[in-house]
């Protein structure tokens, strides 16, 4: 059910969030926002295949095509989630589980699903030592951001271009 929680570590938990945004849930206002972000993950996902193609066809270097494929691997998983999950599944709540293929059509029309989160990793979550100069005594939780596999791939692909960055785009 949406919300639900299955703690696997004490830092690490299973958590049920469709997120109607993109990152950190942050969305486009209005009622054309969804759409206008859905139709922009398209257009950068085309892009992304294009460079994809480009870097196999060009036999880049495999640092390279490697990342751009992770790139693109998420984002492709995000788009799905975002153009078809609202039309494949009716609405979660805190007391229904979503059906597939429900009866009556799903909880929204194409182009406009939100996107299923699901991993949590909160390495920390308590009180802070009060010897810590202004936040000390205060309640800290490090790292509550809730993700999804789509994303993951999204964010090493990137990183590891920042690392390789030489060896990704070497000077000719």
């Amino acid at each position: 059910m949406l919300h639900e929680e299955s703690p696997v570590f004490s830092w690490f938990r299973i958590v049920f969030v469709e997120n109607k945004g993109m990152a950190w849930g942050f969305e486009l206002p209005g009622s054309y926002g969804k759409l206008v972000l859905t139709l922009f993950r398209l257009v950068a996902i085309t892009g992304i295949g294009y460079w994809l193609y480009d870097s196999v066809r060009k036999n880049s270097p495999m640092i390279l095509t490697f990342c751009i494929a992770l790139i693109f691997a998420g984002a492709f998983g995000n788009i799905i989630d975002s153009i078809l999950y609202g039309v494949l599944f009716d609405a979660s709540t805190n007391i229904n589980v979503a059906s597939f293929l429900p009866d009556n059509g799903g909880y929204e029309s194409l182009f406009y699903g939100k996107v299923v989160d699901m991993i949590q990793f909160t390495f920390y979550d308590d009180i802070l030592p009060e010897w810590i100069p202004f936040w000390g005594g205060k309640h800290f939780s490090f790292f509550d951001p809730v993700f999804n596999i789509a994303d993951s791939a999204i964010s090493v692909g990137v990183f590891l271009l920042i690392i390789f960055n030489k060896k990704a785009f070497p000077k000719k």
